[in-house]
């Protein structure tokens, strides 16, 4: 026995003997966590053969032979050690921001498409960064390219982890640079081609614990641990794992869907597959976890574009196995399939991609449900923001299945089925319905509101007697009096923007900063 409470069991065949049911267990290393319990063992053992022997009136010779080992075993319940649980220190995130947004134009004409307003009072970068922080990863790279001022200064605002709050941690702007050499002249080419521009990143000293790099959009509403995808990651032993969605027919061809094997492990991709192609890429989604009736109803698996890689992978296929590749979706993870082991994630909760006009206006005026398909509201996984400490809202005003975000003024108007954003003013006999108001950056003061209706111009906000339905009206927007946004005429495109406004979709949006002066009909 040594010190540390272990014994060490070597007996030959047929060593042991009175020891009835010993011969053929197996025989191994067994620790004591409580040196009393095995002397207890041992006594009960000795008064048991003394007794015996008694009764037999004859001498028995007994070897206990450290047996009662088995009974502790027994009694210990000894189990395999559970997997080893992903430390958050070894992941680095990346976001990528860096695209021009044009299907989100004119909300990205003077922003990058991650600090497009959401929900009220959020932006879209607040969504993977609070994913991030809620799962305990705190070191962030956040990669842009475009009209990138005020996601910038959102981010100095929101996430200063220099405060030291977050011990190790850092957010930090990776912006689209120019380098040394030919090569070092191009602006970012696409997702792959600016984690490879900053590829040195994750060879200095700083980056010496990362072990998976996890690469996220900024263009997405969700809310996801991302440390159970890295734990799943590391468990399976795959060199790239994909986050993927269950997906129904009538969705499918919009994303690129995968194939699986009974493992999980991709096979093949195809890029938005119509008809023929479409049927031949479904797959048994019950290998990934889903009941019989989900997998018959949604038989086929999109990809999220929320991917995790062992660091060492990542560098090699940015470097040297596919050093022009450009894009992650439709490049390097297609042909990476074929040679490294790339395994498909399911997550099966709310997850929408906000990348265009529609699907921005459907998933904010959709958070108006009750229950809503996805909340802001989750005490334990919050959505974080930058604070800007401002007032409650003032309301006189009929409100029905809308959000009215903070210090904003509604009065004597109707709300109906919209989104309000901060700082927002709505005046007298206003009627607001299936409309998504971005708000305002500042405050006029009474004064300057009155200043401005005596010299006949608009302040910012909704003026009296305005009716506005299908719209977007982006910040600092001012609307005049008697003012109808209707869009009656059906339209689905135009380019009105000399007049403040372009239709995208049949959804009227009201550019920022712009005035729509009195009586004006849309």
């Amino acid at each position: 026995m040594a010190a540390g409470g272990r014994i060490s069991l070597s007996v030959a065949p047929g060593n042991i003997r009175g020891a009835t049911g010993l011969a053929g267990r197996s025989w191994r290393l067994v620790r004591f966590s409580n040196g009393q319990l095995m002397g207890s063992k041992l006594k009960l053992a000795q008064k048991q053969l003394h007794a015996a022997s008694c009764s037999n009136n004859k001498a028995v010779k007994k070897q206990v032979c450290m047996a009662v080992a088995t009974d502790v075993a027994a009694e210990s319940k000894l189990k395999d050690p559970e997997p080893q649980k992903a430390e958050a220190r070894s992941v680095v995130a990346i976001i990528l921001g860096g695209g021009a947004g044009t299907r989100l134009f004119p909300l990205t004409k003077r922003r990058a498409k991650p600090a497009v307003p959401i929900g009220g009072s959020y932006r879209l970068i607040d969504v993977p960064m609070s994913n991030c922080i809620n799962s305990g990863i705190n070191k962030v790279y956040i990669l842009t390219q475009y009209n990138s001022a005020s996601l910038n200064r959102h981010l100095a605002r929101a996430y200063n982890f220099g405060s030291g709050n977050f011990g190790d941690g850092y957010v930090e702007v990776l912006a689209a640079t120019q380098t040394p050499g030919e090569a070092g002249k191009t602006w970012f080419q696409g997702t792959a081609d600016a984690v490879r521009q900053f590829h040195w990143l994750f060879e200095d000293h700083r980056s010496r614990e990362i072990e998976d790099v996890l690469i996220l959009s900024g263009d997405h509403l969700y809310r996801m641990d991302y440390m159970d995808f890295v734990q799943d990651h590391r468990q399976s032993g795959a060199d790239i794992t994909i986050s993927c969605l269950p997906m129904d027919d009538s969705r499918a061809s919009d994303f690129g869907l995968m194939k699986i094997d009974d493992k999980g492990k991709v096979l093949s991709f195809s890029e938005k597959p119509k008809g023929a192609e479409l049927k031949a890429m479904a797959v048994d989604t019950t290998v990934l976890g889903l009941s019989k009736e989900e997998a018959e109803e949604k038989p086929y698996i999109a990809s999220m574009g929320v991917y995790v890689f062992k660091k060492e992978i990542l560098l090699n296929l940015l470097r040297w196995r596919f050093p022009t590749a450009n894009d992650f979706g439709s490049e390097i993870i297609p042909a990476s399939a074929k040679e490294f082991y790339t395994k498909a994630y399911l997550f099966n909760d709310y997850w929408e991609d906000i990348g265009t006009i529609r699907s921005f206006f459907d998933a904010n005026l959709a958070l108006t449900e009750f229950p809503p398909r996805f909340s802001f509201y989750d005490a334990a996984k919050p959505m974080y923001t930058s604070r800007r400490n401002l007032p409650p809202s003032k309301i006189n005003s009929r409100v029905v299945d809308s959000i009215i975000s903070h210090g904003s003024f509604l009065t004597d108007s109707l709300i109906e089925h919209s989104v309000i954003g901060i700082r927002s003013r709505i005046n007298k006999n206003a009627h607001l319905k299936d409309t998504m108001m971005l708000g305002a950056d500042f405050y006029e003061t009474d004064e300057e509101v009155a200043s401005l209706l005596a010299e006949g111009k608009v302040p910012v906000g909704i003026g009296e007697n305005t009716k506005i339905k299908e719209c977007i009206i982006d910040k600092n927007a001012r609307i005049g009096k008697n003012v109808v946004i209707a869009n009656s005429e059906g339209i689905q495109e135009a380019d009105r923007s000399s007049e403040g406004f372009y239709i995208r979709s049949g959804i009227t949006v009201i550019l920022k900063n712009f005035v729509i002066p009195n009586g004006f009909v849309i």
